[in-house]
């Protein structure tokens, strides 16, 4: 009983806290999952549900507060919804799906120690074709391990200066769910194994993820909590890397 508390009450926070920064959260939920041994199988329709409804609340936020840029976008977009539903469709090996999934949670780790608040003074025009590219490689990763692909677009999209970081929550929000539900789509195709707390993980996740979004554009020190989840991706990370577990 207790070891389920306080799954909701972290699961919270990562939905409060990858909200707040327009992500869905599915690299956290995949990494409390992996802490508390779900399944794989019931790991990744989970996570991707989960993502539905804690990044489209995400994206209404930003977008009332007019941070969004289609034409940055629907490249992203175009490349990887396809890619998202063929990935949804593969059934990676156990331990491959571990493995990948302990190397890319790697990335949010060092964007919440090492670059929580990239400042991007100038935009730059986003280029078409590499946009689309990009997209296609991340969407086919999200739908194969069960993520949004937000947590790899975000970085790209500071780094290459294409958006500024309100710009980029906005983005990343809309990216995630359009690639979640492709990858939902296709993972009701091959028949889903939900947990029976799934409901309960829903209504957990929905109310963390109102309040991620909502505070998310007030300037809040949210350090506390970047540094907690940092620690739990930490080790989830570890034990997809170097455990059997």
């Amino acid at each position: 009983m207790e070891s389920l508390i306080l799954f909701y009450i972290l699961l919270f926070l990562v939905a409060f806290l990858y909200s707040s920064v327009g992500h869905g959260g599915a690299s956290g939920y995949l990494a409390l999952m992996a802490l508390f041994s779900i399944t794989p199988d019931v790991m990744k329709p989970t996570a991707l549900l989960l993502n539905l409804f804690v990044s489209l609340t995400s994206f209404i936020q930003f977008y009332r507060g007019k941070h969004f840029n289609w034409k940055v976008f629907l490249p992203f977009a175009i490349g990887s919804v396809p890619m998202a539903f063929l990935g949804g469709l593969k059934t990676p090996n156990v331990d491959i799906y571990k493995k990948v999934l302990g190397i890319l949670l790697i990335i949010p780790i060092i964007r919440f120690l090492f670059f929580a608040n990239i400042k991007v003074e100038e935009v730059k025009k986003s280029n078409f074709v590499l946009s689309v590219l990009i997209g296609a490689v991340i969407g086919f990763l999200s739908g194969l391990i069960g993520i949004g692909g937000g947590i790899i677009l975000s970085p790209v999209l500071l780094l290459l200066k294409w958006s500024d970081m309100k710009q980029t929550a906005a983005i990343s929000a809309l990216f995630i769910f359009v690639n979640s539900a492709a990858g939902f789509t296709a993972q009701l195709q091959k028949g889903i194994n939900f947990s029976t707390d799934m409901y309960a993980y829903v209504a957990v996740a929905f109310v963390g993820g109102l309040c991620g979004a909502y505070f998310g554009s007030l300037k809040l020190n949210q350090n506390f909590l970047k540094y907690l989840l940092a620690i739990v991706l930490i080790i989830a990370s570890y034990k997809l890397l170097f455990t059997s577990a």
